[in-house]
């Protein structure tokens, strides 16, 4: 009998992919263009198309997603049913400026936990340089209320701050290329040659890549998924209510404001810029909402 089966998507290339049933073999599945294209982590129905390979039938309603802008600044969706989603900096590279506060915002835009990792901790930081601060302000970060993990594959303090972040749950890392998220996810999973050599029996594609977006099972519970690096994050288009949700220690106040409608720009009665002038909001968090306010309306 030919019954319809429930799978998780491992990884999807277009209009075909590798999916999962429970805890078995990675197996080849081909994707309709009517139901949709799956992305990592996406749950999927699925039925015998032939021997060799399966086809997706439904995909099952996403809990969430996360996204990133194309070249067109359209949104675009590279992982599904998510419960954090890292985002990995480094010395080396240093990220641009506000690289770390537009993934926060569209972290916070889709509802999802983000998690700060500062990767290559090891290294000096280059100060002076304006993606230099991002780093330097990481404790000020932890004091807004977010996690933060420092970590290096090289030495200490290794990747054993990032266990307790990801273990029993399903994460994404994310990050400009060269951050070592591949190295990272080495650390993680010792048995990264035998995962990846069941996915490249099945497309073909040789061992551990970066190219797409490809799903892990953690040692002692829990998924991790390691997507494609980028030299700069863009965020899509957002409305100013979800821009000014990803500043989570401004809800305090964006309620007071005199206006309801109020940006947080050039308003009189705004008691967001009241809050930055008394010092209950930092000064430079303000400055890169300005920033990436000004960035959205252009």
């Amino acid at each position: 009998m030919n019954e319809l089966l429930e799978a998780r998507v491992l990884v999807a290339y277009g209009s075909h992919g590798v999916v999962q049933v429970g805890d078995g073999e990675p197996q080849p599945c081909l994707f309709r263009r009517k139901v949709g294209r799956p992305c990592c982590g996406d749950r999927v129905l699925i039925r015998r198309a032939d021997e060799q390979s399966y086809v997706v039938e439904e995909i099952i309603a996403r809990r969430n997603q996360f996204m990133r802008a194309d070249q067109r600044g359209r949104p675009q969706v590279i992982a599904a049913n998510l419960d954090r989603v890292l985002v990995v900096m480094a010395s080396e590279p240093l990220p641009s400026r506000d690289l770390l506060d537009r993934y926060l915002v569209a972290v916070h835009s889709l509802e999802l936990e983000p998690v700060i990792v500062w990767n290559k901790a090891e290294l000096p930081v280059a100060c002076g340089e304006p993606g230099a601060q991002s780093l330097a302000r990481l404790e000020e970060y932890a004091e807004l209320g977010y996690a933060v993990a420092r970590t290096s594959c090289k030495e200490a303090p290794g990747a054993d701050a990032l266990w307790p972040l990801v273990e029993g749950h399903t994460s994404v890392l994310v990050g400009q290329s060269g951050v070592g998220k591949s190295s990272l996810i080495r650390a993680l999973l010792p048995d990264l040659d035998i995962q990846t050599g069941a996915l490249s029996r099945v497309t073909g594609k040789g061992t551990h890549t970066t190219t797409t977006t490809m799903l892990y099972q953690l040692p002692g519970g829990g998924r991790l998924m390691d997507s494609p690096g980028v030299w700069e994050y863009g965020l899509w288009k957002l409305d100013d209510e979800a821009l000014v949700g990803g500043f989570p220690e401004f809800g305090t106040f964006a309620g007071q404001c005199r206006f309801h409608n109020c940006r947080h720009l050039s308003e009189p009665g705004c008691a967001i810029k009241a809050a930055v002038q008394s010092g209950e909001i930092k000064a430079w968090r303000y400055q890169s909402y300005q920033r990436l306010m000004a960035q959205n309306d252009s």
